[in-house]
């Protein structure tokens, strides 16, 4: 492979990589167990109170 392949193929493989980051992101972040639980346990909460008012 010579020199100017070499270094165009850098130069792309970082663009590739550059542009990625900005694109935006299809997957959910992920939320540990813990947090989900919590979440869960306040929206029964909300649930439970909002339903007694």
């Amino acid at each position: 492979m010579n020199r100017r392949k070499k270094i165009n193929q850098l130069l792309k493989a970082h663009a590739k990589k550059a542009s990625a980051k900005l694109a935006p992101r299809s997957k959910p972040k992920y939320i540990s167990k813990a947090d989900r639980l919590k979440l869960a346990a306040e929206a029964s909460q909300d649930a439970i109170s909002s339903s007694e008012s």
